[in-house]
């Protein structure tokens, strides 16, 4: 039986960094992955270009039970230093609006540099290569794990669960990682989709499909004011809901059966454009409201109204305000998401309060999980990269601690 310091169970983002970072220090480590393709995920993030970090991260971009769990690991891996890694590699990136970073060439830069990186610590990875079962055992008189895989049985010190969550099965997203933390009695957050687009009834959404692919900047929010969460980012508008960067945002703090709140044009208070409007023109409302947003949606909207189908100078002021305001503040309930099968990632997972903020160790002593399948959950831009980086990082530490 082949025997390891560490074996990772996942050879995506946090699981090939996390390996690479501990193989460097010295380590002896395994990286086991069930996929056919390493780093599947990576390869089609950011429309292929991997959105892989942010140059603005804070614990406020990122959402979990336990929301301070996030800041040790964060302080001490930077986006700063992953752009440095990134430079030493001669990857070329760019930044779009919001210090998001993307690759000017392709996401398989990022993945190569992983590769190397793992290859420099002396790496060994099993790919394809399925687990079936994880058991706590001794190793050399040591608390250790043997690991039953369809390549064989390993003995370790170790072990790494970097499996991610629920999001994307198509490309092999599994349980396993929950189903890991289950055996060894730690609790879970209960998961649900996030980053996700939003889907609404039929019947309520008829007289807004005929918008699919209609984009526009708006402020979108949801939740009480006590913990309202707002962003102003572009709506997209799909044939079964809601999409786009607003959306996908604010689906990760949406709760089923609650409504979200839309302002359709926040660069304008939309009241003094109409009375303004009235004052002198003589065009049909929908016209008028067509030079602060798409004339589609404009149409659209003034169909709900009679009052609101005739010239501005010609319709009442009280007509004109029940508008304004519905267009500002445009409230309506989802029916539910497009599910993990579009989700981006998974909001929930392992409870960090059965995890070490510093190392991210459980309180299975030797066991570990990072990235994705902890109850850790960042914004759309890059965050969650930086946290497999950082959560990855924070862990090899720990396991060269654990060794020596």
């Amino acid at each position: 039986m082949e025997n390891f310091d560490v074996v990772v169970i996942g050879a995506g983002a946090a699981g090939l960094f996390c390996a690479g970072v501990a193989g460097q220090l010295g380590l002896k480590v395994l990286v086991l992955d069930h996929g056919e393709k390493v780093a599947e995920k990576i390869r089609i993030s950011g429309g292929g270009r991997c959105n892989f970090t942010n140059r603005e991260v804070t614990p406020a971009n990122f959402l979990s039970e336990n929301p301070n769990f996030c800041r040790s690991a964060l302080a001490r891996y930077t986006p700063r230093h992953f752009i440095e890694l990134v430079q030493r590699h001669g990857i070329a990136f760019h930044e779009k609006h919001k210090g998001q970073l993307f690759c000017d060439r392709s996401a398989e830069d990022i993945i190569t540099m992983l590769l190397a990186e793992c290859a420099a610590g002396g790496v060994t990875r099993w790919q394809p290569c399925s687990v079936k079962q994880v058991r706590a055992t001794t190793v050399e008189d040591k608390d250790g794990y043997e690991i039953d895989s369809s390549q064989g049985t390993v003995s370790c010190r170790s072990v790494v669960v970097a499996s991610g969550g629920l999001s994307i099965p198509k490309i092999g997203a599994t349980d396993f990682g929950y189903r890991i933390a289950k055996q060894f009695g730690l609790r879970l957050v209960e998961t649900r989709p996030a980053l996700v687009p939003l889907t609404f009834d039929g019947a309520d959404w008829a007289p807004y499909a005929g918008l699919a692919g209609l984009s526009l900047p708006v402020q979108i929010e949801t939740g009480s004011k006590k913990a309202k969460m707002a962003f102003l980012e572009d709506l997209l508008f799909t044939h079964r809901g809601l999409s786009g960067p607003a959306v996908l945002q604010i689906s990760s703090y949406w709760r089923e059966n609650t409504p979200i709140r839309m302002n359709l044009s926040p660069d304008h208070d939309i009241l003094q454009v109409l009375l303004a409007a009235k004052a002198r023109s003589r065009k049909l409302i929908a016209n008028e409201l067509a030079g602060l947003v798409p004339t589609r949606l404009a149409d659209a909207w003034v169909q709900q109204d009679k009052a609101w189908q005739r010239p501005v100078n010609e319709a009442a002021d009280k007509a004109l305000a029940a508008l304004a305001d519905k267009f500002s503040r445009w409230e309506l309930t989802p029916s539910g998401t497009e599910g993990y099968k579009k989700a981006e990632v998974t909001a929930g997972g392992v409870d960090t309060r059965d995890l070490s903020s510093q190392t991210l160790e459980s309180k299975q002593a030797g066991l570990y999980f990072i990235g994705e399948v902890v109850d850790v959950t960042g914004w759309l831009g890059g965050y969650n990269f930086q946290w497999a980086w950082a959560s990855g990082f924070a862990c090899a530490q720990g396991l060269m601690a654990r060794k020596n």
